[in-house]
């Protein structure tokens, strides 16, 4: 089993467009993109020229915030982990590609997927919604 690199941090947000300010204007980030649509709000901010980025999500649920890794073969990983005990939760797709999500027993959340559509980021990149 191997994860490649941690992409993304997905972080719930009250309010996308007061955490995107803060983030740019006190923090220095790059806004990558600002989405407004589908009932919510999403935006991607980068503080440092590599990996993670930080998604600022108006539709996550709770207060803690979703590592996503990228791996090579979603299925194989899933396979892999579920040999070594672990339960599957929750598979979806993001613009990425395939995702599944879980909960680790301390109660981080963690999530992997397989980057089948790299492209997806340089079509939103630049959209500004709010």
């Amino acid at each position: 089993m191997h994860f490649e690199q941690l992409d993304f941090v997905y972080m719930p947000s009250r309010h996308v467009a007061a955490d995107v300010a803060y983030f740019t204007d006190v923090l220095g980030a790059s806004l990558i993109f600002a989405i407004d649509g589908t009932g919510t709000r999403v935006a991607m901010v980068e503080l440092t020229d590599g990996p993670p980025r930080l998604l600022l999500a108006g539709h996550l649920a709770g207060e803690t915030p979703i590592l996503v890794y990228r791996v090579a073969d979603l299925e194989a990983t899933l396979d892999q982990l579920e040999a070594a005990g672990w339960t599957r939760e929750r598979s979806f797709e993001i613009p990425q590609g395939p995702c599944c999500s879980f909960t680790a027993p301390g109660g981080q959340r963690i999530a992997v997927y397989e980057r089948s559509r790299p492209e997806v980021e340089a079509h939103f990149a630049g959209r500004r919604d709010f």
